[in-house]
């Protein structure tokens, strides 16, 4: 079973065979709405040194883990011009030999097929849909028609009080994205137990469960 946490932005926690990770931890302050992020893991991996990616001292790291996955790193960038306007970006590829889990920190561009093969078939994929910072949703759909993920975790987007105001909601990915469908959880945690349901996991940012 393997356990997937959002909390909040782009940070991701992945509860796994007994191991924890965390993706893109964001400092305090650094993205509007959003509370001070304080949580534990056995690993913790960041995106790019970006304040709202890379708030590793934030995350108490628990030491003498043995992870259960491989970890690749597929490099790539922030923006479509080779990073010359926001730099590198690292997604990360973490794999069993059964289940694969991809976080694909803040992608800029369309990918290369060196790097559509690097990442391989995730069973879960998180990705950015905000867009301004990122690629804009148009350009997230086609990463996703490129990689076919079975289960999309969207993230780094706007709603209510959360967010980059210059970012979009949910809303212009979801139609440019209607080859998933949308399944909107009443929680901010998503379980993959078994063979996943093809689709799009909307979570529900919960302040509480840090």
């Amino acid at each position: 079973m393997i356990r997937i946490q959002w909390l909040g932005h782009s940070c991701m926690k992945v509860d796994w065979d007994g191991t924890t990770v965390v993706f893109d931890p964001y400092a305090d302050g650094s993205v509007p709405g959003y509370g001070a992020l304080r949580t534990s893991a056995d690993f913790v991996y960041c995106s790019h040194a970006h304040a709202d990616h890379n708030a590793r001292d934030l995350v108490t790291v628990r030491q003498g883990v043995r992870a259960p996955f491989m970890v690749r790193e597929v490099p790539s960038f922030h923006d479509d011009v080779h990073g010359a306007k926001r730099g590198k970006n690292t997604i990360f590829v973490l794999d069993d030999g059964r289940n694969r889990i991809v976080h694909m920190g803040d992608i800029g561009h369309v990918l290369t097929k060196e790097q559509v093969e690097a990442i391989g078939k995730a069973d879960i994929m998180m990705i950015p849909v905000g867009g301004y910072f990122t690629a804009e949703p148009d350009v997230i759909c086609q990463i996703l028609r490129q990689t076919d993920p079975d289960v999309v975790i969207p993230m780094h987007d706007r709603f209510g009080s959360f967010g980059y105001p210059v970012i979009h909601t949910l809303e212009p990915f979801e139609k440019c994205c209607d080859f998933y469908p949308f399944v909107r959880y009443d929680s901010d945690t998503f379980v993959l137990n078994g063979r996943a349901k093809r689709q799009a996991a909307v979570l529900r940012y919960e302040r509480e469960n840090r």
